[in-house]
């Protein structure tokens, strides 16, 4: 699925700070805390909780997001709709991986097991 530019620059130029909170709201009134949240985006993009305040402390673009992460080998795994995108036709990956990451936050609300959500075999 194509993302027009404006739509993957918007992303791109979006603080994690920005959504960060959001994230955290989601989950915990869905019965999930934040420590699983944290878990999640440790699994995806390999930041500790001490990295992930440093990023949120300055404010960071999805695009140092992403580029500071490494992304785990079994991100290709999550599929699905998420904002309306079926995550496995972005070609923009860093739209891509942003969309990994609502995905995670999704199921995450949804009360999906963690073994699930962290795609373990």
């Amino acid at each position: 699925m194509n993302t027009s530019d404006k739509h993957n620059e918007r992303i791109a130029k979006m603080t994690f700070a920005s959504v960060y909170p959001h994230y955290v709201t989601k989950v915990e009134s869905k019965g999930r805390t934040k420590e699983e949240l944290h878990q999640v985006i440790e699994w995806l993009t390999g930041f500790e909780e001490r990295k992930l305040q440093a990023l949120i402390d300055e404010n960071a673009t999805f695009e140092t997001f992403f580029e500071q992460a490494t992304l785990n080998p079994n991100a290709h795994l999550i599929t699905g709709v998420i904002c309306g995108y079926r995550i496995e036709e972005i070609e923009n990956p860093l739209t891509k991986k942003t969309r990994y990451l609502d995905k995670l936050v999704d199921e995450l609300a949804k009360g999906r097991k963690m073994e699930k959500i962290l795609r373990t075999p």
